[in-house]
């Protein structure tokens, strides 16, 4: 396999979301993403002015960053300047809560402008820098690739076993619901069933005492 084909691949099995979103003084929002157990995330972020002809922000404008796994428990929490970079390690599968709100007030956003908070969160392994002194060489440059390949992989293996984990889960759910609907329908039916005998003798009884039987 050629180089070119290598990092060709390499692109296509890099799982990343990038994304932007608009944050307003003391404003704190969060956004929801399905990690794997022992996947690495690496986040970065750059904190602008939503109008590029606005003032200059303070210098002392920040963001705060906080991570929680999906039993809501904080498994990161920093505070970052305008833009930064945080890596982490998911230690469950599940849903995790990366939540954001910026330090900015009156004072150092400009007539409480809105922000414009750009968002990559990666999973996986990092891409190699070719560029590097570790990576000179077409022979070095492939191991590197490979290794980056197989890394990549291996993250998408866990993506899959954690989708057949959700989808496991969702099934015996369904089965569980489908046991109890029908356990309902047939409880309902006896219910019926029992106090349709029970008005027949009730009338049947009232008849008798009347003599009209």
């Amino acid at each position: 396999m050629s180089l070119r084909a290598v990092l060709l691949l390499q692109g296509y099995l890099v799982l990343a979301a990038a994304m932007y979103f608009q944050l307003g003084e003391q404003e704190e929002k969060c956004i929801i993403e399905e990690i794997p157990v022992d996947t690495l995330v690496t986040g970065r972020f750059l904190l602008e002015p939503w109008d590029p002809k606005s003032p200059s922000h303070s210098p002392h404008l920040g963001v705060t960053v906080e991570v929680r796994d999906p039993n809501h428990e904080v498994q990161m929490t920093k505070r970052f300047a305008k833009f930064g970079k945080f890596t982490f390690s998911a230690h469950e599968s599940g849903q995790h809560f990366f939540c954001f709100q910026t330090n900015s007030t009156r004072f150092s956003v400009f007539a409480g402008e809105k922000l414009r908070f750009h968002l990559d969160i990666q999973m996986g392994e990092h891409p190699v820098d070719h560029n590097s002194d570790k990576t000179k060489g077409s022979m070095e440059n492939l191991e590197n690739s490979l290794t980056h390949l197989r890394g990549q992989m291996i993250n998408i293996l866990r993506q899959q076993e954690y989708q057949r984990e959700k989808e496991e889960s969702f099934r015996q759910i369904s089965e569980d619901t489908n046991s109890k609907v029908l356990w309902w329908a047939l409880m309902q039916t006896f219910i019926l069933l029992s106090v349709g005998f029970w008005q027949m003798k009730r009338l049947k009884e009232f008849f008798i005492a009347k003599k009209l039987v």
